[in-house]
């Protein structure tokens, strides 16, 4: 049991939780009002980043000062009104989303074209960052799916943004899938409602936890609903086809956004229900998910070696990344759990970042293939030393994040005996530096062919500037290497995290006041 502490906080729960949603909505409204103005909607967008970036960072202090913070919208109490609540994994999560949103922003400043930004890209980025507060920050499985839904429906529109045809191509796909997974989703919802009479989460995970309820041994049905449509959502196998024919068309300052952390929304609704409420280790889940981490694992990283495109690579990365989270709640131990807490946080920045090299590279060279790049080491060597740590990062080498996510989540399965996941986890580290080895050969060691590629529909736009667009790299680089070398604190933060999901009586004391 977490011990409580007396710190009073210095501001109003209400307000730390309600800030990163009301500040991304009225600064998507505010752009919406100056329609096709570029630059007073990139003024907007940039005071809303830098305040959700503060309110996260206050949210965060808070949580990790005082304990869980809840409040009630309306007045009513729980379990009968709308309850937001953060703990310290969704305050992390939060505290991530916001830095990479930073990144993000400032690189479509000068890689993203004035058509898109006119046409909705700041207001769309705006909702998107709403959706993933809201998704963190619901304390009802019912309001979880509807952020989840106003998150996907941006997701939708910044896909498409633009009309190209690849674009429209794996947004179709993107939709088709997603529909199917909310569908699923939605019927979840109903069956743990009729069952359960409760919608609200920490009210379930009381329920659940009476072994005298009759509907009891039908929660391992309703955690199927939950567990297949968040799978799909997560790219989880054999459900993730439409990932990497989907993330490598829109743009990089659209798709590093959307390829760096949505994915991870989907794991961390996955774990936030699957520690609170479908309690995995009371039925055959377990094993199930031990081999569904394993398949997303192999399957991810095997796809990554087999392309020849930049982006395409780092699209199937994220598959295979998607497994070792998945791998910290297979193995259900706080150590294992605190890993993928961990290691959700690293590949957030990391992969974000490994997005917006690949931009750099496309907006100054042309393209993203890997056959039509080379000598970038010589002609931009800083350039190459930010995508090799990032790699590296990525591949799990110390002392890098990477590899602090992965010797956690390692020494987790070890302790609880899963020898065989742990030894999959390895093999595919290895598997992941040789890809990020073939970029690094490919496009900044090797010499640069003679025929110069032409530019195609989705290379970022011509910047006035290029120098300006190494700024979010550094940006996200200088955080990649403070979690990295300073890792300690982090490691702490992801293991207090772990213990507040595992040890339930926290968050159901917090949310009921029982």
């Amino acid at each position: 049991m977490l011990q409580s502490k007396t710190y009073q906080p210095r501001m109003n729960p209400s307000l730390l939780l309600t800030l990163p949603l009301l500040l991304p909505l009225y600064g998507a409204v505010l752009c919406l009002l100056f329609w096709q103005r570029n630059q007073a909607q990139a003024v907007i967008a940039a005071t809303v980043q830098l305040g959700l970036s503060i309110s996260a960072g206050l949210l965060l202090y808070e949580v990790s000062q005082t304990g869980i913070l809840t409040t009630q919208i309306g007045k009513w109490p729980a379990p009968f009104g709308i309850t937001l609540v953060s703990d310290l994994f969704s305050a992390l999560i939060l505290v991530s989303a916001s830095i990479v949103g930073i990144a993000v922003f400032l690189f479509s400043l000068q890689g993203l074209d004035s058509k898109r930004k006119k046409y909705g890209y700041y207001p769309l980025l705006l909702f998107l960052q709403m959706g993933v507060s809201g998704v963190c920050l619901t304390g009802d499985i019912f309001n979880l799916y509807v952020w989840f839904e106003v998150l996907l429906i941006c997701c939708f529109a910044l896909l498409a943004l633009g009309g190209t045809k690849a674009q429209l191509e794996g947004t179709l796909k993107y939709v088709t899938i997603n529909i199917f997974a909310s569908g699923i989703l939605l019927t979840g919802v109903g069956v743990v409602y009729s069952l359960y009479g409760s919608l609200n989460i920490a009210e379930l995970a009381l329920i659940v936890r009476q072994p005298d309820h009759p509907n009891l041994q039908l929660l391992t049905l309703c955690s199927v609903f939950f567990l297949t449509g968040f799978g799909i959502k997560s790219a989880i196998f054999p459900l993730f086809f439409w990932l990497p024919a989907s993330y490598h068309t829109p743009p990089i300052a659209i798709s590093a956004f959307i390829a760096g952390l949505i994915s991870k929304i989907g794991i961390y609704t996955l774990i936030r229900l699957f520690t609170l409420v479908f309690i995995p280790k009371a039925n055959f889940m377990l094993p199930m998910l031990l081999l569904l981490s394993a398949l997303t694992m192999v399957i991810g990283v095997i796809g990554a070696a087999a392309q020849k495109d930049f982006r395409k690579i780092l699209s199937f990365h994220i598959i295979s990344q998607i497994g070792y989270m998945l791998m910290g709640l297979a193995i259900y131990t706080p150590l294992a759990l605190a890993g993928s807490i961990y290691f959700i946080i690293h590949n957030i920045l990391v992969k974000t970042n490994l997005f917006l090299v690949s931009g750099v590279v496309a907006q100054q060279h042309h393209t993203f293939s890997l056959k039509k790049l080379g000598g970038i080491y010589l002609k931009q060597p800083f350039l190459a030393l930010l995508f090799l740590l990032s790699a590296l990062a990525l591949a799990g080498i110390p002392p890098l994040s990477g590899f602090w996510g992965k010797f956690m989540l390692a020494m987790g399965g070890f302790k609880a005996g899963n020898y065989g996941i742990v030894a999959t986890s390895l093999c595919v580290s290895l598997v992941t530096l040789f890809s990020m080895t073939k970029i690094w050969n490919e496009v900044f060691w090797k010499a640069k062919p003679l025929k110069v590629s032409k530019p195609s529909g989705a290379i970022p736009a011509k910047s006035r500037y290029p120098k300006f667009l190494y700024m979010p790299v550094i940006f996200l680089m200088v955080f990649i290497l403070l979690i990295s070398l300073y890792a300690q604190p982090f490691i702490n933060l992801a293991q207090q995290a772990a213990n507040q999901l595992l040890y339930t009586n926290s968050y159901i004391e917090a949310v009921l006041k029982r």
